[in-house]
């Protein structure tokens, strides 16, 4: 069974490893700030931890630094 294609900006929930790639931040600093107790984009899928894409999106535009 061949799994569809779905491209990254069309995802709700996006990996780790996707998100860097969408964002052109590290993989690592991503890791990190899903940790932070507060993080507005962390979705938990049992033990995994995915990206939310808008809330990631929005965190980027209003913030200067990471």
């Amino acid at each position: 069974m061949n799994k569809a294609y779905v491209p990254i900006y069309e995802k709700v929930a996006l990996t780790i490893e996707e998100a860097a790639e969408y964002s052109n931040i590290g993989q690592n600093r991503i890791s990190n700030l899903l940790k932070e107790p507060r993080c507005p984009f962390v979705l938990y899928v049992g033990a995994k931890k995915l990206v939310k894409r808008k809330e990631f999106e929005r965190f980027i535009s209003e913030n200067i630094e990471i």
